[in-house]
């Protein structure tokens, strides 16, 4: 997931999920394995979310690098 969040720290993407965990937007599951792994997937509620979380994601994609651009 870190690697779809370029420049995302650690700290604040762990924040995040748990925060979305509390809220039952996410579940996680713990794997015991080496290295450890840790996957999450939407409940029912954060799959309400869907079209929000796919139009922010096109969204995101068609903004160019650098300073936003505002008009009125």
């Amino acid at each position: 997931m870190r690697d779809a969040l370029p420049g995302i720290a650690r700290i604040a993407l762990t924040s995040r999920l748990r925060q979305f965990e509390r809220h039952g937007i996410v579940v996680r599951t713990s794997y015991a394995e080496i290295p450890p792994r840790v996957e999450y997937r939407l409940t029912p509620l954060g799959e309400g979310l869907r079209e929000v979380l796919d139009a922010m994601a096109a969204w995101a994609v068609a903004v160019p690098d650098g300073e936003p651009t505002v008009t009125a």
